[in-house]
């Protein structure tokens, strides 16, 4: 498979830069005084930088994959339950993680080849690929979004990965690029569940540079390499503000889906695929701990573990969940 052919927008990836700002800015001035789960970790790694998506490996015990948010390299990086890299056992003799040592490097990730970082978003798995998705897309102007379909490496062995495929993905619904309305067509969010991908939108009203209740829930039904694959509109939900990442939970019977402000728990849908209108609960959390919260993943069927772009690594345990109604 070629590289993209398309050269990354330098001007674009600024004012994303400046939007991502202002979201944050926009997010800690909510008055949430919700729930705040206790940090377990801190990722120090400079390489680290902006932490935008995340998966835990089906493979390796105690490894999740994450990626860095647009402008970054085409890089995965793994690390541990405490935020350390985990680097190949043997270039250990010319790279550190995260404390310097003497004649050696800092560990700069695992280039994934065939790809390129346009605004690298979320990251899913299934039993076989781990999945990335450049679906970013602030301003509605892209017109390049696309899923990587990666096979998973052994972070202790390999010291690259590389693109099985590149989906490209479109919206139906968006006629214009990026048009004077609302900002629909964004999405930090991928999950997979059935055999199937799904994204999430992240809602801004015309300008770009405010956020609005909404989300709409998207599947991807085709795999084709050479040309846009539709993504189908299968539910919404006008409640969510600001969705930044999901994932269904090991058993297949809970998808939680984080946003700046909440986390959302809903139950496997009775039937067909209407994740975001099924039985739900509904946890405000408390911004000023979370901060720019940019991730979520199960660690087992009850416990949450959620990153930020300030590098915070939070647990949560179901049962430490305060009580509410459905």
């Amino acid at each position: 498979m070629k590289p993209l052919s398309e050269k990354r927008n330098r001007h674009v990836l600024f004012l994303l830069t400046v939007v991502g700002a202002i979201t944050f800015i926009v997010s800690n001035s909510l008055a949430a005084t919700g729930f705040a789960p206790t940090i377990v970790a801190r990722i120090t790694s400079a390489p680290l930088s902006e932490i935008s998506g995340m998966v835990k490996s089906r493979s390796y015990p105690d490894t999740y994959w994450v990626v860095n948010d647009s402008g970054a390299e085409a890089k995965i990086f793994a690390i541990n339950g405490k935020g350390q890299n985990i680097i190949p056992t043997y270039s250990r003799f010319s790279y550190y993680g995260e404390k310097e040592e003497a004649g050696k490097k800092q560990w700069q990730g695992f280039n994934v080849l065939y790809s390129e970082n346009i605004d690298w978003e979320s990251m899913t798995a299934d039993d076989n690929h781990i999945y990335v998705a450049d679906t970013g897309n602030n301003f509605n102007m892209r017109r390049n979004l696309g899923i990587y379909m990666l096979s998973e490496i052994d972070p202790t062995a390999s010291t690259q990965s590389a693109a099985i495929k590149h989906l490209p993905v479109s919206y139906p619904e968006q006629m214009e690029f990026p048009g004077t309305g609302n900002k629909h067509f964004d999405s930090e969010a991928l999950f997979s569940a059935d055999g199937k991908l799904y994204l999430i939108t992240k809602h801004r009203t015309p300008s770009g540079l405010r956020m609005e209740p909404g989300a709409n829930l998207y599947r991807l039904d085709t795999d084709y390499t050479e040309r846009d694959n539709l993504l189908t509109l299968v539910d919404s939900n006008e409640n969510m503000l600001a969705v930044t990442g999901a994932e269904l939970s090991p058993d297949g019977q809970t998808l939680a889906v984080i946003s700046y402000e909440a986390l959302w728990l809903f139950d496997r849908p009775k039937e067909g695929d209407h994740w975001l209108s099924s039985s739900s609960k509904h946890y405000p959390l408390d911004t000023a701990v979370l901060r720019q919260v940019e991730t979520v993943v199960w660690d087992d069927d009850n416990t949450l573990l959620l990153s930020n772009e300030q590098r915070d690594l939070f647990r949560i345990e179901l049962a430490e969940l305060p009580e509410i109604t459905p």
